[in-house]
């Protein structure tokens, strides 16, 4: 038996995470009116190069012990 979602159909493709359009609104206006849109980009730049930092020093970290991403049984251990 096939089951149809015969309540708005267009919103199930629209849903991102759980959330669907009307959330997404609110959020989006919450966020304009409680910083404004000047501040909004800034705050999304600093998000962004914030990630940017912590990507580089963790390959940074791969690079100086590429040990460190693997298993401690997998390890080459003294006397094991």
């Amino acid at each position: 038996m096939k089951q149809e979602h015969s309540r708005h159909p267009v919103s199930y493709a629209l849903v991102i995470g759980g959330l669907g359009v009307g959330e997404l609104l609110f959020i989006v206006l919450a966020l304009l009116f409680f910083f404004g849109a000047k501040r909004i980009p800034e705050i999304a730049k600093g998000i962004g190069g914030g990630i940017k930092t912590f990507k580089a020093e963790l390959k940074e970290q791969d690079e100086e012990d590429p040990d460190t991403r693997l298993l401690p049984e997998d390890r080459d251990t003294p006397g094991g």
